[in-house]
């Protein structure tokens, strides 16, 4: 198997005071993706899949192809990065997920991944007001590979 693909996924989250409106319970959180191939040959991501659920359980399913409009092709050593959002009506969930991929044998592949979603700390309690648009309340990070 040392032609197999080897896909790493790494997310990471923060949340989005500035697009935040606590009061109305509307929680913003941005995730950054960076899909490595550290296998020798090109693969390619077809879709996602994501169970999103808010602090009260409350599921909301996203599926489709690609992400952010892209199929990206990875070479060997390549990788694939992109941003999205997440907004919720709870300042804590989670992001529960997939990424199909098919490799040049044409063998499909599944990427399983959780994303915890957290606002943990109130910056605006934390630090003067002046200060609380250039601080992240919180980064959560991850990265899962496949055998």
């Amino acid at each position: 198997m040392i032609n197999s693909p080897r896909v790493c996924v790494q997310v990471q989250s923060v949340y989005i005071e500035s697009q935040s409106s606590p009061e109305e319970e509307r929680y913003v959180f941005a995730y950054t993706v960076t899909i490595r191939n550290l296998g020798r040959t090109q693969v390619q991501l077809l879709g996602r899949y994501w169970l999103i659920t808010n602090g009260h359980g409350r599921e909301t399913e996203v599926q489709g192809e690609g992400v952010v409009g892209e199929q990206p092709m990875i070479v060997p050593g390549g990788s694939f990065d992109y941003v999205s959002g997440c907004p919720l009506a709870t300042p804590t969930g989670s992001m529960q997920g997939s990424y199909r991929m098919i490799g040049e044998d044409g063998a499909h592949r599944c990427v399983d991944l959780l994303v915890v979603l957290a606002e943990v700390v109130d910056p605006a309690r934390a630090l003067p007001r002046h200060d609380v648009a250039s601080v992240p309340t919180q980064v959560e990070s991850m990265e899962v590979c496949t055998p």
